[in-house]
């Protein structure tokens, strides 16, 4: 930040601690994927003396994305923490999953952090998600910067994209988005493409040379200062409009030189603040180099830019039952409160928990107490237990190298919280805790599963229970009606993920089946039905006889009784077992084996006899009844329709109506949310909306969001009901 020549990094192969959280610094990398987070963080790593050469850890591993997941998949699946050293300071690197299936673990990162780098491809521009991401941080006041890669690429340019990224994130102030560095090109390769070899920095106007493999500094050429004239005056302006000191733009307009030590100072508070949002470049080292271009100015920028975490507001708690507490302080002293921001199964270690501690000071063989999250709709059991903590660490790729305690503002893994899930609190026992949840989307895509093989099925149940326990944004469904085992999950890439996690972790293989819907029967018009079950065999027979006349009812009515026999043609006594033949067999279904809904049931007649009768007749008689009933009838067939409320770019909203339309989507209005986008509210079948999750998200590119909720049953057109008749005749 201060752009000075050289830093102490820590040094490789030690974890580096804190003793006070002034000394730590979490930021959290956002992007869209192939952005190039992950080969940012180990260049920062190895510009940090963390790795060596190639980003590689002592034992030779990678130092992120070394999941076999990752690995087979090649891309990020699920939230790292990196921590490096930098003159002292302790910097939490949180890389996040660029891909939209994974934003449970971006939104795990936003929580742990106190700042965020947005990483941009030079090649491939801002992606519409990305944007959706910044206003989230802005909404919450966090400081942000931007980092621009893949300046390698032949069409890239360092210039248009900033000029796009200010347009994208700067809103109304253009010059809330300026770059600090200017690329310094060598000459024309082969390809006539001018490789990055350096930075001219815009306010102490030297150039950082990274052509030999290290650092080097060096004041510009006269060819050069022209060059950063125009981008040095403006980024001064921005910096002094934001300054508190209002004599400052005053004496810059007339024509006093400001000094370096004062604009840096204004610079590194507006960032702090989250009123400005530096552009920098960065590329990783080349193989025989010991730093990438633009690492040790990123370095510089988060220590000396970024804010501590005793700077940023902590979460809101209550105790346990809702009663309030006092705000939090940023304090290794004061009372115990951590968050659970991930959870995951080691194959040695057992479960891991990545914690933030918020306040107080964490330590091995603590006793703490673990209160739940609300999330008991997803699977998610609330918690009011103790737990013992095992082991503190500090991941590092594979490794998990050990740490004596960890302070108010930190990051550590835990060990052996078998109760304890992602969004839980850790306070202590004495006086326990629970933080006000952060925001988690709805998984929208249903996944159908079901066991292999007998062996499957016996191991099934504990892994989806250790499945759902890691991932917060996954919700698991036993479904009644249609006796389905529902993973829930945000979209394709994300339910593979948990079906390898499935197998690979827990030794379960399942297989994919098509989700079906919950729907109903009823009947068309009204009916008349008679039934008879007379048996004799010797012995006391079975007699009843009943006769009922059915009439369907409005949407939502259930099923309706009526007793109107006289003369006691049905003894009283089985009156009710004529209902209940009559409840089963509804529940059973009629046509396509649906529940039955919706009728009036009246029974007006009937005989029995004074040895032969008996409940279980009567029940008999009444299902028999029903279904005659049935038989002189057109029964309808009710789908569940979805109230449904989908958020996209004013740009997209036509391509979503018309594909709302051929859904048999009815739209019941639409509004304006915010700067550019409309919701939409329509009333859809939910049996054309199971792959919307996806759908919406390729008719939107990555931009659109929607919500459903469950509505009504009503009937089906005649033409789909016959072919889902013919479906499930065939499926029998």
């Amino acid at each position: 930040m201060s752009e000075k020549s050289s830093t102490q990094p820590g040094a490789a192969g030690r974890a580096p601690a804190a003793d006070r959280p002034a000394a730590l610094r979490n930021v959290v990398l956002v992007g869209h994927s192939g952005s190039g987070k992950t080969t940012l963080v180990e260049a920062l790593a190895l510009a940090s003396g963390a790795v060596n050469r190639a980003g590689r850890v002592e034992d030779g591993g990678s130092l992120s994305d070394y999941d076999e997941i990752e690995h087979r998949q090649q891309r990020s699946v699920q939230l790292s923490l990196v921590p490096v050293d930098w003159g002292g300071i302790k910097i939490n690197l949180l890389d996040t999953p660029g891909y939209a299936d994974f934003v449970g673990e971006l939104r795990a990162g936003l929580r742990a952090a106190d700042a965020a780098l947005f990483v941009v491809s030079a090649a491939d521009g801002v992606a519409g998600a990305t944007r959706m991401v910044w206003d989230e941080c802005a909404a919450v006041g966090m400081p942000r910067a931007l980092v621009v890669t893949h300046l390698e690429a032949a069409r890239a340019d360092f210039d248009e994209m900033t000029r796009r990224c200010a347009v994208t994130f700067g809103g109304d102030d253009l010059d809330a988005v300026l770059p600090l560095y200017l690329p310094l090109y060598g000459p024309p390769g082969a390809d006539g493409h001018a490789p990055v070899n350096g930075l001219i920095g815009l306010l102490s106007q030297r150039v950082f040379d990274y052509s030999s493999g290290e650092r080097t500094e060096r004041a510009p050429t006269e060819d050069e200062l022209p060059l950063i004239e125009a981008a040095r005056n403006r980024l001064i302006e921005g910096i002094i409009a934001e300054s508190e000191d209002e004599s400052l733009m005053d004496r810059y307009l007339a024509g006093e030189e400001i000094e370096l030590k004062t604009l840096v100072g204004d610079l590194e508070t507006a960032v702090a603040r989250g009123s400005f949002h530096p552009v920098l470049a960065a590329a990783p080292a080349a193989d025989d180099a010991k730093q990438g271009l633009g690492t040790v100015e990123l370095l510089e920028l988060i220590t000396g830019g970024f804010p501590t975490p005793a700077e940023r507001e902590a979460p809101a708690v209550t105790t346990p039952d809702g009663s309030p507490r006092p705000s939090l302080g940023c304090d290794p002293e004061g009372p115990l409160a951590a968050e659970v921001v991930k959870t995951s199964s080691d194959p040695y270690v057992g479960r891991l928990s990545l914690v933030r501690v918020f306040s107080g000071t964490l330590r091995p063989d603590d006793t703490v107490h673990v209160s739940g999250h609300g999330l008991e709709d997803r699977g998610h059991e609330d918690h009011d237990v103790d737990e013992r903590v095992g082991a503190l660490s500090a991941p590092f790729g594979k490794q998990q190298r050990p740490l004596p305690q960890a302070i108010a503002g930190d990051l550590a893994c835990v060990a052996k919280l078998t109760r304890a899930e992602t969004g839980d609190t850790l306070s202590g026992k004495d006086g326990p805790l629970l933080m006000e949840p952060w925001a988690m989307p709805d998984p929208l895509l249903p996944v159908a599963i079901r066991a292999h093989s007998k062996a499957d099925e016996d191991k099934l149940s504990q892994g989806l229970a250790r499945l759902v326990a890691e991932d917060p944004t996954m919700r698991l469904e036993h479904n009644q009606d249609t006796r389905q085992v529902v993973l829930w999950c945000m979209g394709e890439a994300h339910a593979d993920v948990a079906l390898e996690r499935l197998r690979s972790r827990y030794g379960v293989q399942v297989d994919t089946v098509d989700h079906k819907v919950a729907l109903r029967e009823t009947f068309g018009g009204s009916a008349a039905g008679r039934g008879r079950h007379v048996k004799q065999s010797g012995g006391h027979g079975q007699f009843a006889i009943c006769e009922i006349q059915v009439e369907p009812l409005p949407g939502g009515s259930g099923i309706e009784f009526v007793d109107k026999v006289v003369g006691g043609a049905v003894p009283r006594q089985f009156i009710p077992s004529v209902e209940k033949g009559v409840r089963a067999q509804a529940a059973r279904g009629i046509a396509a084996g649906h529940p039955l809904v919706d009728i009036r049931v009246t029974l007006f007649d009937g005989k029995s006899h004074s040895v032969d009768s008996s409940d279980a007749a009567f029940q008999t008689a009444g299902a028999l009844a029903l279904r005659e009933a049935a038989a002189q009838i057109t029964i309808d067939l009710l789908e569940p329709v979805a109230d449904v409320g989908v958020l996209v770019p004013d740009e997209y909203v036509g391509q979503v109506l018309s594909d709302l339309s051929g859904r048999r989507g009815r739209v019941v209005g639409t509004e304006q949310s915010g700067a550019g986008r409309t919701l939409i509210r329509a009333e859809v079948p939910e049996i054309e909306i199971g792959r919307y999750a996806v759908d919406l998200r390729s008719l939107s590119h990555g931009t659109g969001r929607f919500s459903r909720g469950y509505l009504r049953h009503e009937a089906m057109p005649g033409q789909l009901a016959a072919r889902m008749r013919e479906q499930t005749e065939i499926g029998a």
